[in-house]
């Protein structure tokens, strides 16, 4: 058996962790190497194995500033590196606590007696462990920075079937069991099949799950043909384009419906966020070049625009009937923060006034539902990274939704990796809730997703077009969604667990010893 030192300096440590963190993003899209996420989590397993707390969380540390810097490099693109380095800091630090929590009950794990289960509740607990910290990661603070998970990188795998059952924090979970119980099967030498079958046999149900399982996708409440439209505008959050730009480039978008041969059939029309830089509440003339497009097509349409209700600024969704009129609004519910408004502004003003005044507005967070109604079905609606949050999907399906719109404006981080990881993780939405995700965004990646994850439709990133299909309309709960809102307290609960038994464990071995 391999024998891991408890040794803080161990030179391998710390490059084995950097590496492993690294690798992470060749395993995320766009690059979309999947397997090789699974690499990296043994990296990274591996450094820190062996180490008490707090030279695991050293190590840690190294691991998940590796792993996040690589990842969202991106968002250097609109407010420059220092954001990069802060976010990636920040994130590090909880992956860090992460990473010494982790240490320490595998260490307590490893003086179980030996038995038939062992290695199975190690890599089970190392499972659980690696999830509630991504929880927290993608809830904490402000409301966490829900991207970099291990699922998402697998959103192009087969094992991305496996969401319609466990949600993708499950998806995540079965991944790093997987992981874990191959390192202990490769550690155990001849004793691979007596001490590992347990997790063997549990991996090998998990794969051929995702393998064999074919997620429903057909009809049960009718179907609706969506006409998706991308601008190719360029409506970032500093752009200096001349007002009514990008409204003027959508409506040009929309013009191509004239030669589209389902030109008849259409039953509505979305645009994305920020698809009109004039706000048609109280602008007539964006009003009535609304209003055209929708008597031209004789059907409503669905589009973003800045709104001001009561001395507050939203990001909202509009939706106009056939005739023109408005009928109902969404205004985005969680608000990206540092990008779309500043938490505790004084206080960070403190510290980077100069970054902190770029971010010159702040939108308020959005109370309405987000299910618009069009003859009688349901549809969800959700704004740019909202489709990262678990909780907004729940929502949509709790209220009804039978098809998510999820509209988006990625103008800001060009042509990075950032729009391919946001579409990866709509593609995911889609599995877990069982329905149609239509990823619209102003410049791409514009993509519709069928409940299983199939790509319908999709348009070339910074180019004007339109993605025109009849898509299926479910009322179904995925086992996913009737779990999810449980998995995540359940994980947390058996989490803390864990951490307990491990000091618990540890004071009563120097008790012996005293």
């Amino acid at each position: 058996m391999t024998t891991y030192k408890r040794s803080s300096g161990s030179l391998w440590r710390i490059p084995t962790a950097v590496v492993g963190g690294y690798v992470s993003s060749l395993a995320m899209p766009r690059e979309d190497i999947w397997p090789l996420i699974f690499v990296s989590v043994a990296l990274i397993l591996i450094s820190i194995r062996g180490l008490r707390f707090w030279p695991a969380t050293g190590v840690g540390f190294f691991a998940g500033l590796a792993f996040y810097m690589s990842q969202v490099e991106w968002l250097s693109l609109y407010l420059g590196p220092v954001p990069w380095i802060a976010l990636s800091v920040m994130e590090a630090l909880i992956f860090a606590i992460g990473s010494g929590v982790l240490a320490v009950v595998w260490n307590w794990a490893n003086t179980l007696k030996q038995s038939f289960y062992r290695n199975a509740l190690i890599a089970f607990s190392i499972a659980t462990l690696w999830t509630a910290r991504e929880w927290v990661a993608i809830n904490l603070p402000y409301g966490g920075f829900p991207w970099s998970r291990v699922a998402q990188a697998l959103s192009e795998s087969f094992l991305s079937q496996l969401v319609f059952f466990v949600g993708i924090s499950g998806l995540t979970f079965v991944s790093v069991f997987m992981t874990v119980t191959l390192l202990l099967a490769i550690e155990s030498g001849g004793q691979t099949v007596k001490r590992n079958y347990l997790g063997i046999a549990a991996s090998l149900v998990a794969i051929a799950t995702a393998s064999l399982f074919i997620v429903p996708t057909g009809a049960e409440s009718g179907e609706l043909t969506v006409a998706a439209v991308q601008g190719n505008a360029n409506a970032g959050l500093f752009a200096n384009a001349e007002r009514g730009t990008f409204l003027r480039n959508h409506l040009e978008a929309t013009a191509l419906l004239d030669d589209h041969p389902q030109k008849d059939n259409i039953d509505f029309i979305v645009w994305p966020e920020n698809a009109s830089d004039l706000n048609p509440q109280d602008n007539p003339l964006a009003l009535s070049q609304i209003q055209a497009v929708a008597s031209n097509y004789e059907v409503p349409i669905i589009l973003g625009a800045i709104t001001q209700s009561d001395g507050s600024m939203f990001n909202s969704s509009l939706y106009y009937d056939a005739e023109g009129y408005q009928i109902d609004q969404y205004d985005k519910k969680r608000p990206v923060p540092f990008a779309e408004y500043v938490p505790d502004r004084d206080f960070w003003n403190l510290l980077a006034p100069d970054l902190i005044g770029l971010v010159s507005r702040d939108y308020a967070f959005g109370t309405r539902d987000g299910i618009f109604e069009l003859k009688g079905k349901p549809l969800g609606v959700l704004i740019c990274f909202e489709v990262a949050i678990d909780d907004i999907g729940r929502e949509l399906v709790a209220g009804g939704a039978q098809i998510i719109l999820s509209q988006t404006n990625n103008a800001d981080f060009g042509r990075s990796d950032e729009t391919f990881q946001q579409a990866a993780l709509a593609r995911l939405r889609a599995i877990e809730t069982g329905r149609t995700v239509v990823n619209i965004s102003t410049v791409g990646v514009s993509r519709i997703f069928l409940p299983n994850g199939q790509i319908i439709s999709e348009l070339p990133i910074f180019e004007p077009g339109i993605m025109v299909e009849k898509v299926p309309l479910r009322t179904s709960i995925t086992p996913a969604m009737a779990v999810s809102p449980y998995f995540d307290i359940t994980l947390n609960i058996l989490a803390l667990g864990l951490l307990i038994a491990a000091i618990v464990g540890k004071l009563g071995r120097r008790g012996k010893k005293v």
